[in-house]
């Protein structure tokens, strides 16, 4: 198997059936009703192919000493693409932003760093799974950040990383 190296092992293999999960007082709930139709998006700085797959267990891009207990995806192609700007932009030199047609391959959840325990709803459609998430396609049609809104974030992000801020993993 080859190694994705922001996220995974890269492998070819066919989409489970899927279930949703969403928390209820904190208790996960099984449910037959999607949290969201999709479809849904996830931005990296790694280049991937249909089939391959994206993994938990890596460095975050924005505390490298936390390792990820889940793999984050959204239903919006323009924050993937946010995602995706920043992931490069932490990268190392000559990184370029990826932004990829998913599927999730089992249950997955709000994310709770951007939803109900930071944020009221998921205005985001920001999402999380510890199962893998299965590459469809490349997607080039979302909104770059100009140069100006990315050291903004560039700014924001090294804020974060001297506060106290945790990311609920």
């Amino acid at each position: 198997m080859n190694l994705v190296p922001e996220y995974g092992r890269a492998a070819r293999w066919r989409p489970a059936l899927q279930l949703h999960r969403s928390g209820c007082h904190n208790r996960a709930v099984t449910t037959t009703k999607p949290l969201d139709d999709g479809p849904f998006y996830h931005g990296t700085r790694a280049e991937l192919q249909p089939g391959d797959h994206i993994t938990a267990g890596f460095a975050s891009n924005y505390r490298p000493d936390v390792v990820m207990n889940h793999v984050y995806f959204t239903a919006l192609r323009d924050g993937a693409g946010l995602a995706a700007e920043i992931a490069a932009m932490l990268g190392p030199d000559g990184a370029e932003p990826h932004v990829y047609l998913v599927e999730p391959a089992g249950l997955y959840e709000n994310d709770p760093n951007v939803t109900d325990k930071k944020f009221p709803g998921n205005p985001t459609r920001s999402y999380r799974t510890s199962h893998p998430l299965i590459i469809v396609e490349e997607i080039t049609d979302w909104t770059r950040q100009t140069p100006e809104a990315l050291e903004a974030w560039r700014e924001r992000l090294a804020a974060l990383q001297e506060s106290s801020a945790e990311i609920i993993n």
